[in-house]
């Protein structure tokens, strides 16, 4: 193992440009050269691979994006494609590849190591919704977008004595929205693992006005459909209420402390597999133990909450 590439793939996450600064600093530390695909598989296909230097990642563990830039490939689905991608390693000498994303980055990746291209992947996803790690890399930060932007709309909330409906990002994971909800204190939170029935919603809120309780949070992951419907429903069973769609702000911003060390230590820790011969795994979390799994684990299993979380929430929000 001489020369390593990177490249990032699917939705940004911040905290990915800690991973490569890892990525290309370990391997420059353990003599590899480290190479920069840009643009993902798409990038890879056309050959968009240029060296990184130590002062390439100088000052950007701080910011969220990817310098490496992202973009999906359709292209790559193809066995015509996924040759193409191996051909141009191959043309630059890349003895081995590190892809940072979530499920479909990990698939491109189990692609190309049944090809012979050793191949490992690092968690980036804000949805945290990749089975066999406790956490991936963006996740902390946009829970924590979240939250800021909870905490503002509830001024307006109790200033107002309205319900806020707030749909968050989480197309088949509910996390961001447990996790900002119970630490937001949303009264309701609404996830596709345990999708709340509307009848069951108004009977929630009715009984906390009964109590006395002036103003509700509503916290919608998309993955459960339109938040635009729920509050359109409860409008019209009389409700004052008001939606709010946080959309992609939930990907940008600087990487939390938590994001930028954890991305620090997968990043770290993918060069070390590359370099032990190791091919077709992906680098986890577990109990704070950084390790590695297999592609077929990480993608066969479903990632599933934590639903003591949600079971608190419902305790909590009384």
């Amino acid at each position: 193992m001489k020369r390593i590439g990177v490249l990032t793939s699917g939705g940004d996450a911040p905290g990915m440009n800690a991973a490569i600064r890892a990525i290309v600093r370990s391997g420059i530390y353990y003599g590899l050269e480290v190479y920069g695909v840009y643009r993902g598989y798409s990038g890879l296909i056309q050959g968009d691979i240029k060296p990184l230097s130590l002062r390439a990642v100088g000052d950007i563990i701080h910011r969220g994006g990817t310098i490496l830039y992202s973009a999906r490939s359709d292209e790559f689905r193809t066995e015509e494609g996924q040759k193409k991608a191996v051909d141009q390693l191959k043309k630059h000498q890349i003895d081995g590849l590190i892809t940072i994303g979530g499920d479909g980055t990990f698939r491109g990746a189990r692609q190309l190591a049944r090809l012979g291209v050793p191949t490992i992947g690092v968690p980036g996803t804000i949805d945290n919704d990749i089975a066999g790690t406790d956490f991936t890399i963006g996740f902390d930060t946009a829970i924590n977008t979240v939250l800021d932007s909870l905490d503002k709309i509830r001024d307006s909330a109790s200033s107002h004595e309205r319900i806020f409906v707030v749909e968050v990002m989480g197309r088949d994971a509910g996390d961001i929205a447990l996790w900002a909800g119970l630490a937001g204190g949303a009264e309701s939170i609404i996830i596709p693992e345990s999708p709340m029935q509307l009848d069951e919603l108004v009977t929630r809120l009715e009984q906390s006005i009964a109590r006395g309780k002036k103003h509700s949070i509503i916290l919608v992951a998309e993955g459960v459909g339109s938040a635009v419907d729920i509050a359109r429903e409860l409008k019209e069973r009389g409700l004052d209420t008001r939606l709010t769609v946080l959309g992609h702000v939930q990907r940008g911003g600087k990487p939390t402390a938590f994001d930028r060390v954890l991305a620090s230590r997968m990043g770290a820790k993918a060069v070390e597999c590359l370099m032990q011969g190791k091919s077709g795994q992906m680098i986890a979390i577990r109990n704070n133990e950084v390790i590695s799994v297999d592609f077929e684990k990480a993608l066969q299993q479903k990632h599933e909450p934590i639903m003591s979380l949600y079971d608190l929430s419902k305790i909590l929000s009384i």
